[in-house]
């Protein structure tokens, strides 16, 4: 929404959430840096720095994540670089689990579920369930 009103504007998220979670789909989706609230204090300074230049502030973890992803081969597809539970999870949520079911089933508290789907939809470039559905449907994995 932010991007939509002032396109030009720098965005900074701070969050308490590992890069490996959300920083890759936060980026994707506009914000122009993303920093863990446990990061040295002048590594926020920085961040404001290089944004209020009008560039992106990634930092060493969040680049390594964006050179992962050129890693892949591009034949592959993206729900084979899954884990076995990750999968799994997809799997349930396509089909339309809730989280609480999904938890249940699995013997997973609804937190690890919800990570869980976090990085999922990450890796598969997903912005909901129903993306996930429509995913799975495509790539033939549920009927």
């Amino acid at each position: 929404m932010l991007r939509a009103k002032a396109p030009d504007m720098g965005i900074l998220i701070l969050s308490g959430y590992p890069e490996e979670q959300y920083a890759l789909n936060l980026i994707r989706k506009g914000a122009s840096g993303y920093l863990n609230k446990d990061c040295d204090p002048n590594q926020i300074l920085e961040a404001i720095r290089v944004i209020a230049l009008g560039k992106r502030f990634l930092t060493p973890a969040v680049a390594d994540l964006l050179a992962q992803q050129l890693n892949r081969p591009a034949d592959v597809p993206l729900h084979e670089q899954l884990s076995d539970r990750e999968m799994q999870v997809f799997l349930k949520l396509a089909r339309g689990d809730t989280v609480s079911e999904i938890g249940e089933a699995l013997s997973l508290s609804v937190k690890t579920v919800s990570t869980y789907r976090t990085r999922l939809m990450e890796k598969l470039n997903l912005f909901s369930n129903s993306d996930l559905t429509y995913y799975a449907l495509k790539q033939n994995l549920i009927d």
